[in-house]
């Protein structure tokens, strides 16, 4: 009696085994798959973070480079006490934000990643040729509002303004001058 009792009581638990082990499975997958899509989704808002992030770090950076609006121009400086050059301005932006980028003009030739103006987004640097040397590297801007050659700009100009100030990259002075954009945050 005892023998069938275990039999029994046996055969049910196999039964019941085999029975829910579809089910089980079925569950293991369908967990799995909630899983995966948890990631994905979880993934999807980082990412949405980080451009989020990315976005207000760049408007942060402009919004602190127009503190400086009207300070004047000095050759060679990067001292808002006392002026800015163009690098200087660009140099001292930057630093703020624990970004590095070059301290003269000419360390912006092949520095940063080369982007196409019409893809300018706030925060990248314009970089521009001399003005009475077309082959060197003379002059640098923040983009301050970005729309491709018809962006702004804001830089230490050395020229009839002699302070920072805001520019427009398609004026005819700053567009037959221009070399090249880069993005030094994502570079």
């Amino acid at each position: 009696m005892k023998v069938n009792f275990f039999i029994v009581i046996t055969t049910m638990l196999i039964s019941f085994q085999c029975y829910n082990a579809p089910k089980t499975e079925a569950s293991k997958l369908k967990s799995t798959k909630l899983e995966l899509i948890e990631t994905e989704i979880l993934k999807e808002k980082i990412l949405k973070s980080e451009i989020s992030e990315l976005e207000i770090d760049r408007q942060e950076i402009v919004a602190f480079a127009k503190n400086f609006i009207d300070v004047p121009y000095v050759y060679s400086s990067q001292d808002p006490e006392k002026g800015f050059d163009c690098s200087g301005f660009v140099n001292y932006v930057f630093k703020n934000f624990n970004i590095t980028v070059p301290r003269s003009s000419s360390g912006f030739k092949n520095f940063g990643k080369k982007i196409n103006v019409e893809d300018v987004a706030i925060g990248d640097v314009l970089v521009f040729n001399g003005y009475q040397d077309s082959t060197s590297i003379g002059h640098l801007g923040i983009v301050c509002e970005a729309n491709g050659f018809n962006s702004k700009f804001i830089h230490a100009s050395s020229g009839k303004a002699m302070k920072v100030t805001i520019s427009d990259l398609n004026s005819s002075h700053y567009s037959k001058r221009f070399y090249q954009a880069v993005d030094v945050i994502n570079q």
